[in-house]
């Protein structure tokens, strides 16, 4: 898969209040929390982050509590993906499941700034910083992940390949 978008850069350690804060877990309306997006550590992210657009960010993104809101906030805004020196375990494994692509690659992290446009190619797994041109080679995802992140999350991707078995087994 690939991604183009304009990056936003936080830090290390970006838990999951920080990324969807508690007061707002009441829903899992995928816009209603991306209205709150990142709110605590930029008030004016939600208002600001468009389509398309690529997070990234330093060491342990997501850590703190297990909550699916933080990965479906952010995907609610609309980012494409999100580019980190290393993610938390259970953040990780919920952006996956619900098919939010995510990246890990340190030196792009280093050599990106606020408002930079990155390509990122998830299947080849390499990151462009258009602005300085460097080329950076990222950590691929396994096949199977892959597939999951491309059928928009585990849910969808386990849907597909009961829906191919039906039809195998029918003949079709």
């Amino acid at each position: 898969m690939q991604f183009r978008g304009r990056v936003w850069k936080f830090d290390d350690d970006i838990d999951t209040d920080v990324i969807i804060p508690a007061r707002y877990l009441m829903t899992f309306d995928a816009k209603e929390l991306a209205a709150h997006v990142m709110e605590d550590v930029d008030p004016e992210f939600a208002g600001k982050v468009q389509e398309g657009d690529i997070i990234v960010a330093g060491k342990n993104f997501g850590c703190g509590s297990s909550r699916e809101h933080a990965p479906i906030a952010i995907r609610g805004a609309g980012v494409s993906v999100v580019m980190a020196k290393s993610y938390a375990r259970i953040f990780y494994r919920n952006g996956i499941n619900i098919g939010l692509p995510l990246v890990e690659c340190p030196e792009a992290v280093d050599d990106a700034e606020d408002g930079d446009i990155l390509e990122i190619d998830t299947t080849e797994g390499f990151v462009v910083n258009t602005r300085t041109g460097n080329t950076y080679s990222a950590k691929q995802h396994a096949p199977y992940v892959q597939e999951i992140v491309k059928a928009g999350g585990l849910m969808a991707a386990v849907a597909e390949r009961v829906r191919q078995r039906e039809q195998a087994a029918s003949g079709e």
